[in-house]
């Protein structure tokens, strides 16, 4: 099988109800569209998911998924990440990226400094935080605190405030 350029839109949460329906988590920007990427893959490729939304559920969607048919075949699938190949994704505007886009690149500082490469970007409802290199450091990836986002050179600017390590509760 040909390597696909895979970026993660959702994950499977596990069963909905007894007849086997899953529950969807999607992480698309319009969360129905996840049903829309034609058959979805897991992270390796090797798995494919052909995913039929049904409902809007607390959390996601229920849905049905080709192959399953019963609530235990739906919960052995609890965690499992779903992808959709880039080329079948919307284009975005210059100002967003798709999180997979953002991993791995090289953070510095105004100054130059080098702080790292990004690990992972989080989403826990207030926006999106990245994670930069081993010593975890959370930086809001807002405009203020990230003003460049260069994917050609695979580099990020951050803005940091002076007082930082006071502001993260570090003591010097």
């Amino acid at each position: 099988m040909p390597q696909l350029d895979l970026i993660c839109v959702g994950a499977i949460a596990g069963s909905y109800g007894v007849a086997g329906e899953a529950r969807i988590k999607s992480f698309c920007a319009e969360p129905s569209a996840i049903g829309d990427y034609g058959p979805l893959f897991s992270e390796d490729g090797s798995k494919t998911f052909l995913i039929t939304l049904t409902r809007p559920v607390t959390g996601g969607f229920g849905a049905r998924i080709a192959g399953v048919a019963t609530k235990e075949q739906a919960d052995a699938l609890r965690g499992v990440s779903l992808f959709a190949p880039r080329a079948v994704l919307p284009a975005l505007p210059d100002d967003e990226f798709y999180y997979a886009d953002l991993i791995g690149l090289d953070v510095v500082d105004t100054g130059g400094a080098a702080l790292g490469a990004v690990k992972a970007v989080h989403n826990h409802g207030a926006g999106d935080i990245l994670e930069v290199g081993v010593s975890g450091l959370l930086i809001p990836f807002t405009r203020a605190a990230v003003p460049t986002v260069d994917l050609a050179a695979r580099r990020v600017v951050v803005d940091l405030p002076e007082e930082r390590d006071s502001d993260i509760g570090v003591e010097a």
